[in-house]
C-alpha cells in the first residue's frame, strides 16, 4: 500500500511538471468528462447527439498510438482506440515502430471508445504523428511532423494536440527565451494561419516546465485542474502559479513568457484522470498531458455542430464558422468562472474555479485591471464543452446591425477604425458579460526553394502581432475612454472581458484597431454572451 501511494505521488509530480507520465492502475469509476469535469457526455444525448463525426484532428507526439492493422499492439483491443492514420514524422508509420502508451492514452482521451475510459469525441477521425527520440529529433522535425498532418483529411483538419514540448536547453539559439521565436513556435503560429488549424498546446510553464512551444500566440495553452468535493475546480500544484516576484525575474524568458504576455489561454482536469493503456487496463495519470486532449477533442465536438449548421443551412451561419480564431473564442469565452446561483447572471455556469490560493476570477489582476486579459493561473476559466456549444449555437452575427445576446463572428478591422456590433436587448443591471476576441500574430514561412511548403533547413520571420482592444460602451456613445468595461491588453493576441454590468441599458461591444505592426487590416473572431434584461 505504501509503495502504491509513493508511485501514484511520483506519477503525480512527473505528469504535472512535464509530458512523459507514469501511471498507477486503478478501477475506473469516473470520468473527468461528465458534469464533474468538462460536460461532455451531455453533448452525446439528443438533441445534439455529437460525437465528432467526420471532424479531423491531430496529435504530435514522440511516439505514437497504435493502429489496428499496422501495429501488433493495437491488435489486443483493436476498436478502443481507432486512429484514422499514423505517420513517423510525414511519413507513413512503419510497422511496430515508434509506439508509445503516453500517446495511446493520450489519443483514447480524444477518440476512445471503452466504456469505462470514454473519449471526449469517439466519432473524430484523429491523424497522429511520431518525431521519434528526442536524440534523433527537434524542432525542425517537430514541425514537419505537424505540417503534415494539417494537410490530412484533404487539408481540411481543424485542431491538433501537442501533450510534449521543447526544453530551451535544446533550442539551438544562443541564450533561448520564451519569447515566441523559437522554430517550432514560429511554425506553429505560421501554419495556423496558413493551414487553418487551431494549435492546442500542453501549457506547463514555470520551474521544471517544458516550455516550448507554450509561447505561441495563436493556439490555447492549457494548464490543469484537480477535483474539489468531487468537482473538478481547483487549480493543481503543478502548474504555474503565483511565483515571487524575484523568482519570476530569474526565470522570465527561460521558462515563463518574457514581459507580461499571459501563457495559459485556459484549463481542463488533468489530475489522477483513468485513461487506457495498450495492454487494456486502466490506469491513474495526472498532468496537462490529459488536460489538453480534452481541449482538443471539443474541437471535433463544435466543429461536428457547426458543421450541422451549414449542411441544413441555418441562418446566421457560415463556413467561416471553421476558422481557427473562432474554435479558439467559442472555446475560451464559454469557460466557467463563477458558478451561477440560479438566476442566470453568472451565464449560467456550473462551477467556480479557484487558484491554488483558493482565489476566484473575480480576485484575479485580470479582472480587475483592463490591460490584463488573462488570469496566470487559470486563463479564462475551465473548459465546458456543453457551454461551448451553446456559445456556438447562438449563431453568427455581423457589425452594422443588431445583433443577440449571445453570438460570435469573424471579421476584419482597419488601422484607427472599428467595427461595433450593437446588442438588440438591454443587459440586466448586476448580470456578466463575457466577450472574447482573438486575432493572429503574423509570421512568415522563409521558403527558400519557393514549394510553398517547410522544408527542413527553412524558416520563419516573425512580422508580430497588430495591437486590437476590445470594449463594451453605452450603444449611444463613440467615446471609448468613457467605457463600462474593456480588454486593452499591449501584448496579447487574446482580448477578454468579463464584467458586470452597473445599470440596465442598451449596450455594444467596440472593436478598435490602435496600433499598426504589420498589415493595415486585421481579421479577427470574436464571441458575446450576454444577460437580456427582465
Amino acid at each position: 500500500m505504501v509503495q502504491q501511494k509513493m508511485e501514484k505521488k511520483l506519477a503525480w509530480l512527473i505528469c504535472g511538471f512535464g509530458a512523459v507520465c507514469l501511471s498507477t492502475p486503478v478501477q475506473a469509476t469516473e470520468t473527468p468528462i461528465d458534469a464533474t469535469g468538462i460536460d461532455a457526455l451531455r453533448l452525446r444525448q439528443s438533441p445534439y447527439n455529437l460525437l465528432g463525426r467526420k471532424i479531423a484532428i491531430g496529435q504530435v507526439e514522440i511516439g505514437r498510438p497504435g493502429q489496428f492493422g499496422v501495429d501488433k499492439a493495437a491488435n489486443r483491443n483493436p476498436n478502443a482506440v481507432p486512429v484514422t492514420r499514423v505517420f513517423w514524422r510525414d511519413d507513413p508509420a512503419k510497422t511496430d515502430t515508434d509506439v508509445d502508451p503516453h500517446a495511446y492514452s493520450v489519443a483514447g482521451m480524444m477518440i476512445g471508445t471503452a466504456k469505462e475510459v470514454p473519449g471526449v469525441a469517439p466519432g473524430a477521425r484523429l491523424y497522429s504523428a511520431a518525431v521519434g527520440s528526442m536524440e534523433k529529433s527537434g524542432q525542425p522535425e517537430e514541425c514537419l511532423a505537424a505540417q503534415n498532418l494539417a494537410l490530412q483529411n484533404g487539408g481540411d483538419l481543424r485542431a491538433i494536440n501537442y501533450s510534449f514540448g521543447e526544453s530551451l536547453e535544446r533550442d539551438p539559439r544562443p541564450d533561448a527565451i520564451l519569447d515566441g521565436n523559437a522554430l517550432l513556435t514560429q511554425c506553429l503560429d505560421w501554419s495556423a494561419r496558413v493551414y487553418d488549424v487551431l494549435h492546442l498546446v500542453a501549457g506547463n510553464q514555470g520551474r521544471g516546465g517544458i516550455p516550448i512551444p507554450t509561447d505561441n500566440y495563436n493556439g490555447i495553452n492549457v494548464a490543469f485542474t484537480k477535483r474539489v468535493n468531487g468537482i473538478f475546480s481547483k487549480i493543481d500544484f503543478a502548474n504555474i502559479g503565483d511565483i515571487a516576484e524575484g523568482i519570476r525575474r530569474r526565470l522570465e524568458g527561460r521558462e515563463i513568457n518574457i514581459g507580461p504576455r499571459r501563457a495559459i489561454g485556459l484549463v481542463a482536469p488533468g489530475h489522477e484522470i483513468p485513461v487506457l493503456n495498450l495492454d487494456g487496463r486502466v490506469s491513474e495519470v495526472s498532468g496537462t498531458s490529459l488536460a489538453t486532449p480534452q481541449v482538443t477533442a471539443t474541437v471535433a465536438l463544435i466543429q461536428e455542430f457547426g458543421d450541422r449548421q451549414l449542411v441544413s443551412r441555418k441562418p446566421n451561419w457560415s463556413v467561416e464558422s471553421r476558422r481557427h480564431e473562432v474554435s479558439k473564442v467559442i472555446l475560451l469565452n464559454s469557460t466557467d468562472k463563477i458558478k451561477d446561483e440560479g438566476n442566470g447572471l453568472r451565464l449560467g455556469m456550473t462551477k467556480t474555479i479557484t487558484d491554488k490560493s483558493n482565489r476566484t476570477w473575480l480576485e484575479s489582476d485580470a479582472y480587475k485591471d483592463d490591460k490584463i486579459s488573462k488570469d496566470m493561473q487559470m486563463g479564462t476559466g475551465q473548459l465546458n464543452a456543453y457551454r461551448a456549444v451553446q456559445q456556438f449555437s447562438g449563431g453568427q452575427w455581423k457589425p452594422g446591425k443588431e445583433v443577440a445576446p449571445v453570438g460570435w463572428d469573424y471579421n476584419k478591422v482597419e488601422l484607427n477604425k472599428s467595427q461595433d456590433y450593437v446588442l438588440e436587448k438591454p443587459l440586466q443591471q448586476g448580470s456578466f458579460v463575457a466577450i472574447t476576441m482573438a486575432w493572429d500574430r503574423l509570421v512568415d514561412l522563409n521558403d527558400a526553394n519557393k514549394n510553398g511548403v517547410y522544408d527542413i533547413g527553412e524558416d520563419f520571420r516573425d512580422r508580430g502581432l497588430n495591437n486590437l482592444d476590445l470594449y463594451l460602451v453605452p450603444a449611444d456613445s463613440n467615446d471609448t475612454t468613457r467605457y463600462t468595461c474593456a480588454s486593452i491588453s499591449e501584448l496579447d493576441s487574446t482580448e477578454h472581458i468579463f464584467c458586470q454590468v452597473p445599470a440596465t441599458g442598451r449596450y455594444k461591444i467596440r472593436v478598435g484597431y490602435r496600433q499598426q505592426v504589420n498589415e493595415a487590416s486585421q481579421p479577427y473572431a470574436i464571441a458575446w454572451w450576454t444577460v437580456p434584461a427582465r
